[in-house]
């Protein structure tokens, strides 16, 4: 699990918009972008070339 400090600081590489925590399927999201950042061993992976799009 993400602590708060850190989602409070995180931003989407592309657009510096906000993340949204999606817990349950351990990612972030940014609406903005439309693209899901995977988070693996409680890190996440904000690189723009490995994020997905919805």
């Amino acid at each position: 699990m993400l602590s708060k400090e850190l989602l409070e600081i995180l931003v989407c590489p592309q657009c510096k918009g906000e993340l949204e925590y999606d817990s349950q399927n351990q990612q972030l999201i940014c609406h903005a972008c439309r693209l899901k950042y995977a988070i693996k061993d409680d890190i996440p992976i904000m690189l723009i070339e490995e994020a997905t799009s919805f």
